[in-house]
């Protein structure tokens, strides 16, 4: 039996249906289908393989391919996408002329036989307005959001009983994995893009902090095999060594973003130095960053303050340099807005942002802390309270 309190309720996802219809009115578009998991997820409460088809007015569609235990007024069984038409003809909706799809999102061939379907329909690309509308969040997504942050700290307490002495990166992360499990993580960690692979966070010490790796992250790694080069690579873990520990929070489907250093004994002084700017960094963007802030600003802001304290060569990166300092977060970690010297945008409230100014330094590893934050209408509020100095592990014999 489903749990119900798991489900958005229905106001919820009338209100998101309401918001998408404003929007395809101002392109002048007559109907959405949507067929990504996390756009179905987001308009429905649901995963399901098939489609959603949103008319530019009235209730929704769901085209289900395999119905078997989802039944709701929306939902109708279909075989296959060539049933679509019929089907929309029978309950009185007429064919659009103009339909917008997930064109940065769905495959080549899945678009040429969706495009088939709808011959005479002008195409258009629904991904940048549903990117966008989910960028501002609810009110019940800010709970969901809320909810995870409080689990996401609890675990980062137990993460010093996940050491011991003689410890792997890997062994560490998997005991970490263990305890996310075990508070209820949903294990999957949903990012945007092709190349942004990925399993429940990133855990790095030493070195292998400074590793490039091909993946859209702030930092890389070398990973354990040359087909997933990201993350923890089998390192042990030396006295002297930062281990950065950026494992995401996915209690709910909603997704929040911490990022916080650990310590094999003590570290040398300038990594305590670097760390603390990195916390003067949070401190200015919490007093400062305001609604109406244009994330190319705060990106600014950062990258000044990195060179003005002498470790601007170590921040976000050493051999190669992430070009953003943070990024939304919600049903994907890296949802918008994007801050980077390119954004157009500026925050709003109901915006998610995840904050992460980091640096690596050359045989230390990795410092500086990651937060998510809620953008209130007066101000900032952040979600992930845990400890943010460095910790140092204690041996566990």
């Amino acid at each position: 039996m489903m749990d119900n309190s798991k489900f958005p309720p229905v106001e919820e996802l009338r209100l998101r249906w309401e918001k998408l219809q404003q929007t395809m009115r101002a392109e002048k578009a007559d109907a959405c289908l949507i067929s990504s998991n996390v756009n179905i997820y987001y308009l429905t409460g649901l995963i399901f393989s098939g489609y959603v088809f949103i008319p530019v007015s009235g209730e929704p569609v769901y085209f289900v391919r395999k119905p078997e235990g989802l039944e709701n007024q929306w939902s109708i069984a279909i075989r296959k996408p060539e049933d679509i038409p019929l089907l929309l003809q029978e309950r009185k909706f007429p064919l659009p002329k103009s339909i917008l799809l997930e064109t940065d999102q769905i495959s080549y061939n899945e678009y040429l036989r969706v495009r088939q379907v709808f011959t005479d329909s002008e195409i258009g690309n629904a991904t940048p307005l549903l990117r966008t509308q989910r960028m501002i969040k609810t009110s019940y997504e800010i709970e969901q959001l809320l909810f995870t942050a409080k689990i996401h700290a609890a675990v980062y307490t137990r993460i010093k009983q996940c050491y011991h002495q003689g410890i792997t990166d890997i062994e560490l992360q998997s005991n970490i994995e263990r305890e996310m499990r075990l508070a209820g993580s949903l294990g999957l960690f949903r990012c945007f893009g092709n190349n942004m692979d990925i399993y429940m966070g990133s855990l790095l010490t030493g070195e292998n902090a400074a590793t490039p790796s091909p993946y859209d992250f702030a930092l890389g790694g070398g990973g354990l095999h040359p087909c997933f080069p990201i993350g923890a690579n089998g390192s042990m873990l030396k006295e002297g060594t930062s281990v950065m520990i950026d494992m995401v929070g996915n209690y709910t489907a909603y997704l929040t973003d911490m990022t916080r250093v650990f310590a094999v004994g003590r570290l040398p002084e300038q990594a305590y130095r670097v760390h603390q700017v990195s916390q003067e960094m949070h401190a200015w963007f919490l007093e400062k960053a305001i609604p109406g802030t244009a994330c190319s600003d705060i990106y600014d802001r950062l990258m000044a303050m990195a060179e003005a304290s002498g470790f601007g060569r170590f921040f976000m990166g050493l051999k190669q340099k992430a070009k953003f300092v943070g990024h939304g977060v919600g049903l994907e970690i890296n949802e918008l807005p994007v801050l980077t010297n390119r954004s157009k945008d500026r925050l709003q409230p109901g915006m998610a942002i995840a904050l992460e100014p980091k640096f690596v330094l050359p045989g230390i590893g990795a410092v500086g802390n990651e937060n998510t934050y809620l953008v209130r209408e007066k101000g900032l509020e952040k979600i992930t309270i845990f400890e943010e100095d460095i910790i140092e592990f204690q041996p566990q014999l």
